[in-house]
């Protein structure tokens, strides 16, 4: 039994044809999953019968279960979606005006442990199938439609992805690149490359090979100007320093939908904010074509670090701007429901033992 959701359109194209299949049948099953959000192949009504048996037979549209929905006041809402074993990963639908944002998971934890970041807390247990990375997308435009329904409005769907739940994208690369082509593919989700963002830590070669395979938006999580503090903050920086990082990011622009990076700053009280922090990051980042985009730290318990203070996060950002960096501070959503950046935990069954030996180490 085939999931469809873990195809991408030319490996669907492919199947269907080993199964003696013409191939616009892929066009046809991309437009009814995927654009018509329709799992019952009974309902594919422009399909042969023959076929529509064969796929009861031998496929399904396998989806990840929902556990929880749960909405903020300002409008952000977040799902938990059930990956079995006990693991549950977080969704979060950020929606504006012009535009819904869709912020999706790549892993059932994180195995990076950056210090700042609750997905990082909760330790690691697998990588998330194509299926349940699209299978994010797939719900939110369902539960779109269906609220658009139920108030007589016009149907709404995802307009940007951004790859920043939880996990490291990168890590997962394949999967993750499968699901990307679905949501650049017109016959499935249609999204712009610019639209669609994979955030990363810093994993320099896959850097590279995205660039080379399926050139989207760029984000990079630096949170720190100097490699002493930044391999305290997020220790992959220990095997890719940061001038090595800046270099595979100027090399992702030779083939980048957008013409900059976006640079990802937390800023944390006493530990990355100072004055003498931004004219280091200055230095850092003159020679890159980019944006900053700073983020008030979203607390959580045991965090063990405190947002910096508005003024702080104001002067830091003006010496940005001073300096003629583009420069913008996140406006916090969904702290409500822990759907802020930073926040998303869900629930791991942790293979690393990373949360045990943690608690141990704090009774001590």
């Amino acid at each position: 039994m085939v999931n469809l959701l873990d195809y991408d359109g030319s490996e669907l194209e492919a199947l269907l044809v080993a199964w003696g299949e013409k191939p616009f049948r892929a066009r046809q099953l991309l437009r009814w999953v995927h654009q018509l959000g329709v799992r019952d192949f009974a309902g594919m009504t422009d399909l042969a019968k023959s076929f529509r048996s064969r796929l009861a037979d031998d496929a399904v549209v396998g989806l990840p279960r929902v556990r929880g929905d749960s909405c903020s006041p300002d409008g952000t809402r977040k799902w938990l979606l059930d990956v079995g074993a006990d693991n549950a990963i977080e969704t979060v639908l950020i929606p504006e005006p012009d535009r819904r944002t869709l912020c999706i998971s790549s892993q059932a934890g994180c195995a990076l442990e950056c210090a700042f970041c609750a997905t990082g807390r909760q330790g690691f247990n697998r990588n998330l199938t194509t299926a349940e990375i699209i299978g994010q997308l797939w719900w939110a435009n369902h539960c779109l439609a269906q609220d658009a329904r139920a108030g007589g409005n016009p149907e709404q769907r995802i307009s940007n992805v951004v790859m920043m739940g939880m996990g490291e994208p990168l890590a997962n690369f394949d999967n993750v690149v499968r699901a990307l082509r679905l949501m650049l593919d017109d016959r499935a989700y249609g999204l712009s490359r610019r639209r669609v963002t994979v955030s990363t830590a810093g994993m320099v070669t896959a850097i590279d090979r995205l660039r080379d395979t399926c050139p989207v938006a760029l984000a990079v999580s630096l949170h720190a100007p100097n490699d002493a503090l930044r391999d305290r903050l997020v220790p992959l920086n220990k095997k890719w320093p940061i001038d090595v990082l800046l270099a595979a990011c100027q090399r992702y622009l030779d083939k980048a939908p957008r013409d900059h990076i976006m640079f990802e700053y937390a800023l944390l009280k006493d530990v990355n904010d100072s004055p003498e922090h931004a004219r280091e990051l200055v230095s850092r980042l003159r020679n890159v074509p980019c944006k900053v985009n700073l983020i008030p730290f979203n607390p959580f318990p045991g965090a063990g670090f405190h947002r910096s203070p508005r003024d702080a996060v104001a002067r830091f950002r003006d010496i940005l701007q001073g300096a003629e960096l583009i420069t913008t501070v996140r406006r916090t959503r969904g702290d409500e429901i822990d759907a802020a950046c930073g926040q998303l935990a869900g629930r791991v069954q942790d293979k690393t033992r990373r949360r045990a030996r943690r608690e141990a180490e704090e009774a001590l």
